[in-house]
């Protein structure tokens, strides 16, 4: 009987190894938080070795910072997105349609943003992290200004960011009319004080 040919090895790519740990990474976190986050944990979630997860991310803070990149990609190019799909909005619509997107966050995305704001938490212990998280605050400012000025688009991303922290951490989400009056709030040049 001839012998077999041996089977030719197969090649392997770093970077899509990179991507999915980096994957398996967020996977992780949504399901057992940045304290349940370990290089076992993620290469049984990647179906890798562990010593691809270490080779590739030396620490459990590489981890987390790859993480992070990878959340904030995702998020600029939905804000872009976004953006190029509402060119002009009024006020009032703008504060629907936020108000959309922060009910969301609080159901059928509550997974993803529970990662989102636990990574972005994470840069309050973790210093090489805060260039990142503030990426994701410049980027959120930058597609508001494309329908009101800088300090109103300031604004209304601090109180998403206190809306979504406060829908996810707390024991009952804000409700639309609460979320809503909020933005509107900000959003909406108050008759009173402008006249």
């Amino acid at each position: 009987m001839p012998a077999q040919p041996p089977s030719p090895r197969r090649r392997r790519d770093p970077q899509r190894r990179i991507a999915e740990i980096t994957e398996a990474t967020l996977r992780v976190i949504a399901e057992r938080g940045i304290e349940g986050l370990t290089h076992r944990a993620v290469a049984d979630e990647a179906g890798v070795p562990l010593g691809a997860t270490t080779y590739h991310f030396a620490t459990k803070d590489d981890l987390i910072q790859a993480a992070l990149t990878l959340a904030y990609d995702r998020y600029a190019a939905m804000l872009t997105e976004w953006v190029a799909q509402r060119p002009d909005l009024t006020p009032d619509q703008l504060a629907v349609l936020l108000t959309d997107a922060m009910l969301h966050a609080y159901g059928p995305d509550r997974a993803y943003q529970t990662v989102e704001l636990e990574l972005y938490l994470a840069a309050l212990r973790r210093p090489a992290l805060r260039p990142i998280a503030d990426r994701y605050t410049v980027a959120t400012t930058d597609a508001l200004l494309s329908y009101v000025d800088p300090l109103t688009a300031q604004s209304a991303v601090a109180a998403m960011n206190g809306l979504t922290l406060r829908g996810l951490a707390g024991s009952r989400p804000p409700t639309r009319s609460e979320v809503e009056g909020i933005l509107r709030r900000i959003l909406t040049p108050n008759p009173a004080l402008t006249a």
